[in-house]
């Protein structure tokens, strides 16, 4: 139960020390799993005290055991091995410190730890962290380039040196951290958060040199993989050699073999690009020079066709043409004239000889009734009736009489 206090009457620090010891040992006992930091053993004495931290955090926990518990693992552990300890939490009240009391400690093996690095690549992979859709190209000559690395280190050196021999004039904004250890992960995260705050810095690279499996860990760890996943910037991985394969290399926009792979995948070479760009010069010199020989050729042979050789040679054939349909059509219509004026004159010629006043020229003369009528017969008039007589050259006037028994008809204007 809770201690009944107030300003009138505390609680003594020493009856509070004895109430937290009481709480905690009631806490039974607990498997623990951390980093050894510390060992001290000191000779003559039969308790050897530990300090064990979590590597993902900046957590730490005071462990103590006897030295029989410890001797049983004293080959296989060592400052910075992963153990898993079973210990009771004890309340050291003099002083007011907290501890584990250790009564087995079994060491981390390299097998049990990828098997647990399998486990969470199973359940990032579920997640869709290492997807290829995610991963975002590297920009083609980054203005700066954000480095994360163990400082004066060979990784660092081998991407700086490497860089500037690519392109002298790239800039880099380097973050010195602890590569190994149980600072690695929290400072590897806070320098990858700050260089993809950094609106400069347009690739990130985060660089190691080779290691065991158990210096490789941090780069495994959940909380700088998913810390790397929600970067805006992309991000090389550059961690051990080719056979490394931390679960950062994975979520990493871009994996490297090594840190001088990173540096020839992040920076162009200077040498190559002018290379480049002076057979791309070429190329497209030929390129034009092929073309425009083809349309000079295609020109020539244009201007060649007897259309453009000589444009009016049509003109002058439509005009012949004309010219002939001219002069035959102005035959055919005088051919056509001539003939109807001879058929005109043969029509006239026929009709002079055909005609009243022809026929009265020859000597005949017409004989009209006082009505008009022509007198055709000569039982048509009476003798004494005047009629009308038209010859050629004008008419008279005729009156019937006695003429030829014959004839039955008289004379007598």
């Amino acid at each position: 139960m809770a201690a009944h206090a107030s300003p009138q009457e505390p609680i003594p620090v020493g009856e509070v020390s004895r109430l937290i010891g009481g709480w905690i040992d009631r806490l039974g006992s607990v498997w623990v799993e951390g980093q050894i930091t510390q060992l001290s053993r000191r000779p003559g004495f039969g308790v050897v005290f530990l300090t064990l931290r979590d590597p993902s955090q900046d957590v730490s926990l005071k462990v103590t055991c006897y030295r029989a518990v410890f001797d049983k693992v004293a080959d296989v552990i060592h400052e910075g091995a992963r153990v898993v300890v079973l210990g009771k939490p004890e309340w050291y009240a003099p002083r007011g410190e907290l501890s584990l009391r250790a009564a087995e400690i079994r060491a981390v093996g390299v097998g049990e730890l990828l098997l647990r690095l399998e486990r969470l690549k199973r359940t990032l992979t579920a997640e869709g962290l290492f997807a290829d859709a995610r991963k975002r190209r590297l920009p083609f000559l980054p203005g700066c380039v954000g480095l994360v690395t163990g400082r004066a280190s060979a990784a660092e050196r081998d991407v700086l040196e490497n860089a500037r021999l690519r392109w002298p004039a790239v800039r880099f904004a380097v973050r010195n951290v602890a590569v190994q250890g149980v600072h690695a992960v929290t400072q590897v995260i806070d320098a990858v958060r700050e260089l993809d705050a950094d609106p400069e810095v347009d690739v990130i690279i985060v660089a190691r040199g080779g290691g065991s499996v158990e210096d490789l860990l941090p780069f495994s760890d959940e909380r700088l993989v998913r810390a790397v996943a929600d970067c805006r910037t992309p991000v090389v991985s550059a961690i051990g050699h080719e056979p490394d394969s931390p679960l950062l290399d994975l979520v990493a926009d871009l994996r490297a073999s090594t840190p001088t792979d990173a540096a020839k995948r992040t920076v162009p070479d200077v040498r190559e690009e002018l290379d480049r760009v002076g057979q791309l010069r070429d190329r497209a010199r030929r390129t034009l020079q092929v073309r425009l020989d083809r349309e000079e050729r295609g020109l020539a042979a244009a201007r060649s066709r007897p259309s453009l050789a000589n444009p009016y040679r049509m003109v002058d054939e439509r005009a012949a043409e004309l010219a002939a349909l001219t002069e035959r059509s102005r035959r055919t219509l005088g051919h056509l004239l001539d003939r109807a004026a001879s058929e005109l004159e043969h029509t006239r010629a026929r009709v002079v000889a055909l005609s009243p006043a022809a026929t009265l020229r020859r000597g005949y003369a017409v004989l009209q009734r006082a009505d008009g009528t022509a007198v055709r017969a000569a039982d048509e008039v009476a003798e004494g009736e005047a009629l009308h007589a038209r010859v050629a050259d004008g008419a008279f006037k005729v009156t019937v009489g006695e003429g030829p028994a014959e004839a039955g008809i008289g004379w007598r204007s």
